[in-house]
């Protein structure tokens, strides 16, 4: 069985409450030993001294759309994913067709598995084709592999509908993840609605929209006992709906994006459609609610919600241009720059959100460092500035509203399932 040392680095495992600088020891695709392993022998060797070693992230929304649009594939969108340090992706249903059937998951799985790169698991849909009009074959889905369902980027717009699936969902252990969207009042809507919007001539798009699904699905996870996951949260209201409600004993938890974390409004004021995103972004009193979403627990999950786009469809006008952005590649890197290096949220916390906590909520064996755990491990350097080069990116997409920013965060070794999928070690230990 192949070892491999990495060496000396800040080793941060929330799920564990380790913080401190040590070594790991991986024996062939599992954790042996953390801390002070002591002499021993390995056949790699990776040298970590001043740089952070944590979980593999695991980013439980992404859109890869494999079979589909030809957008991104599973292939480049692992290859994605382990650039920024994700070792575990879960991929939304809006593939084309739908990922609402036991053969669909199957396939993603397999696609996955043969890119040889990330964890790639299947999040199914929660209705046929994502139409709302009865349910997917959730069993089937389950047997599969599918760890949650939702419908995103659409909302389940009857509540009879999401009512029964939190109801179904029970059967199988699983989480509905909710796109909180009232149509009715987001409407043609492109940016958020406001003095903003009205200054652009652009139609705007409420909070309201946001928070009066929000309080639905929280009522019906309230009657049913199901499990919620409320998607790229972005508003102020939001978070006070979701505080309340776990204060209540409601199972419900909730992710946030980096771009809802660090960008307004007012970087719509280009209208550059890189930042067309959905929902979309809000006002600094919005960001600084969900920071405080984050400190206080409220917010379980940063997520990337990765959207490729292809490039001409961004170039379009701004109100024709198609909603979404990019980020496994930049997930990391902006979370810690903006959240951790200048806010000053402790870096245990944060990377928790990244790790442990979508672990924890898709109930997959991932997103920590415990002996005797799945060897997914990422190696980054935090303490050398580079700038974001979408040039640069594995994914297919471009559409980054990060292009240009100076960060900190960059992925340098990263293994998954004790396999070494970007960098490499230095040799052999004597």
């Amino acid at each position: 069985m192949k070892r491999l040392l990495i060496r000396g680095g800040r080793i941060v495992d929330p799920a564990n409450r380790v913080d401190a600088v040590g070594d790991l020891l991986i024996e062939g695709d599992r954790i042996a030993a953390v801390g002070d392993v002591g002499y021993v022998t390995a056949d790699a060797v990776i040298d970590a001294r001043g740089m952070l070693v944590a979980p593999g992230l695991v980013d439980m929304h992404t859109h890869l759309r494999e079979p589909g649009t030809g957008e991104e594939t599973i292939a480049s969108g692992a290859a994605a994913a382990v650039s920024g340090g994700v070792t575990t992706l879960a991929c939304m249903a809006d593939t084309e067709p739908a990922l609402d059937n036991e053969a669909a998951a199957e396939y993603l799985i397999l696609q996955g598995k043969r890119a040889g790169l990330a964890n790639v698991l299947p999040i199914g849909a929660v209705t046929r084709e994502r139409k709302g009009t009865g349910l997917s074959e959730m069993g089937g889905l389950a047997r599969a592999g599918a760890v949650a369902f939702s419908d995103d980027p659409r909302p389940v717009e009857v509540a009879e509908m999401m009512r029964r699936a939190l109801l179904y969902a029970q059967m199988f252990d699983r989480v509905i993840i909710s796109h909180c969207e009232d149509r009715s009042l987001s409407g043609s809507g492109v940016m958020n609605a406001g003095p903003s919007a009205t200054r652009l001539g652009l139609p705007g798009i409420p909070n309201a929209a946001e928070e009066i699904v929000i309080a639905r699905d929280i009522t019906l996870a309230r009657i049913t006992g199901g499990k919620l996951h409320v998607a790229h949260v972005s508003t102020e209201g939001a978070v006070d709906l979701l505080r309340k409600a776990k204060a209540e004993g409601v199972a419900v938890t909730a992710e946030v994006t980096p771009h809802h974390l660090t960008l307004t409004e007012e970087a719509v004021f280009g209208f550059d459609a890189n930042f067309k995103v959905s929902p979309p972004l809000r006002t600094r009193r919005d960001i600084e609610a969900l920071v405080r979403g984050i400190e206080t627990n409220v917010i379980d999950v940063i997520a990337s919600d990765h959207s490729p786009r292809r490039p001409e469809s961004k170039v379009l006008e701004f109100g024709l241009a198609p909603a979404g952005a990019i980020g496994l590649e930049t997930l990391f890197p902006v979370i810690y720059t903006e959240i951790v290096h200048r806010r000053g949220l402790p870096l245990p916390l944060v990377l928790e959100k990244l790790t442990s906590s979508p672990a924890r909520i898709l109930q997959i064996d991932r997103g920590t460092l415990g002996p005797g755990r799945p060897a997914d491990v990422a190696v980054f350097d935090i303490d050398t500035d580079w700038t974001i080069d979408p040039s640069s990116f594995r994914s297919l997409g471009r559409n980054t509203p990060f292009a240009g920013w100076k960060v900190r965060g960059m992925a340098r070794h990263v293994i998954a399932g004790g396999r070494c999928v970007l960098g490499g070690p230095e040799g052999k230990t004597p």
